[in-house]
């Protein structure tokens, strides 16, 4: 600085001693100028009001040493004045504006404040004051965020913690509200592999890539797996196939659709199992349905995939008097060969091509594509092993 500190004694009594007076008058410019500054509660209005205070004495401390102050202790003594609840309350644009009414106003008052012949030693000294309270807020700034980001992202695996392990409804709400969560239906839990990293990191990409395409997210980084939800999907599988880079290698498991976050536990534990038993489907699509990975999940050992093959497949053969199973099993026997399958049940094969057909209608399973086929003969297993109530032979 060209004049130092010493030879702006005057000034800076000067300045000193009209400290509230400016403070006061920025706020009432801030009030005059920026219609935000307004509408803000009258608690942070009289925050703003202790930075500016402090603002004005810090630049009297800067002048006085010269400069020597680096913006790290201009970020102490300025934005230290108010709580950090007011960097989540207002942005860091505003926050520049409000230093610069601040600033400029000091600088239509330099006549009035500074000595006779320091006018431009102050004017000079309040510019490169300024420019530090620029870093300075742009320090605080990237300090609150970078809090708020892992206090976001622990809150953010607890409440996916939450829902792997079932917790009340009431937990999950409680976190969900913590994150603004919308809860916009349907509501769908993602499960892959972890790209590596900082969790932080992984779950802002995560967040990035949602905002894009207008999805709500809510992820955690378990071991090696990454578990992110999403909320208003309307395409819970479109919308996975858009956050892929998001992930790892390896596969991609959407979990069913649920009406809202509190019932998504389910779609959480479908998607975990799929993931479990998705090394089994090596060309399994990228991402895949957890339902898609049923015979293999059942093969895992997953209860749920169990009794969902058995019920709505095996179970609904079942009630169509038989025939359809007796078609099946007689199609398996000849090797999948429609002609001698016909032979054996003694039927025209379009008698049995038509019931190929119905077993396709009410499963949606299709016995002529390999990949249904299998899973139609993993249901009759399971089926015959564990028999149920509604799942038996008709008798004669």
């Amino acid at each position: 600085m060209t004049h130092p500190g010493g030879e702006l004694t005057a000034t800076l009594r000067t300045i000193e001693r009209s400290a509230g007076g400016l403070a006061t008058a920025s706020v009432a410019r801030m009030e005059d100028t920026l219609p935000w500054f307004r509408e803000l509660p009258a608690d942070q209005r009289s925050w703003v009001m202790l930075v500016a205070q402090a603002g004005v004495r810090s630049l009297v401390t800067w002048l006085r040493s010269g400069g020597a102050g680096g913006s790290e202790e201009l970020a102490d003594e300025v934005f230290e004045a108010a709580p950090r609840a007011l960097a989540r309350s207002i942005s860091l644009p505003q926050t520049v504006a409000l230093v610069q009414v601040t600033i400029d106003l000091v600088e239509e008052h330099v006549p009035r404040l500074a000595a006779p012949g320091q006018e431009a030693a102050l004017r000079e000294g309040v510019l490169r004051f300024s420019r530090e309270v620029a870093f300075s807020a742009a320090r605080v700034y990237a300090r609150a965020a970078e809090s708020r980001g892992a206090w976001d992202a622990r809150l953010q695996a607890m409440l996916v913690d939450a829902l792997l392990r079932g917790d009340s409804s009431d937990v999950v709400a409680s976190r969900a509200a913590a994150l603004g969560w919308t809860d916009a239906p349907p509501v769908a839990v993602v499960v892959g592999r972890s790209p590596g990293g900082e969790a932080n990191a992984v779950l802002h990409t995560v967040a990035r890539a949602a905002r894009r395409i207008g999805a709500d997210v809510i992820g955690g980084v378990h071991g090696d797996r990454l578990v992110v939800v999403v909320g208003g999907a309307l395409d819970p599988l479109a919308t996975a196939t858009k956050l892929l880079a998001s992930f790892g290698d390896g596969p991609v498991v959407v979990g069913p659709a649920a009406p809202s976050l509190d019932e998504a536990a389910e779609s959480a534990r479908a998607a975990l199992a799929a993931f479990r038993a998705a090394p089994a489907w090596p060309d399994a699509p990228r991402p895949v349905l957890a339902d898609d990975l049923l015979p293999e999940r059942a093969l895992a050992g997953d209860a749920e995939a169990r009794r969902m093959l058995r019920h709505d497949v095996f179970a609904v053969l079942l009630r169509t008097g038989g025939e359809l199973l007796e078609t099946l099993d007689a199609f398996y026997a000849a090797g999948g060969v429609l002609e001698s399958a016909a032979r054996a049940l003694f039927v025209h094969p379009n008698t049995v091509r038509y019931r190929l057909r119905r077993i396709a209608d009410v499963t949606g399973l299709s016995p002529f594509q390999p990949r249904d086929a299998f899973g139609l003969r993993i249901a009759l297993t399971i089926g015959r092993l564990d028999p149920t109530p509604t799942a038996h032979h008709p008798p004669g």
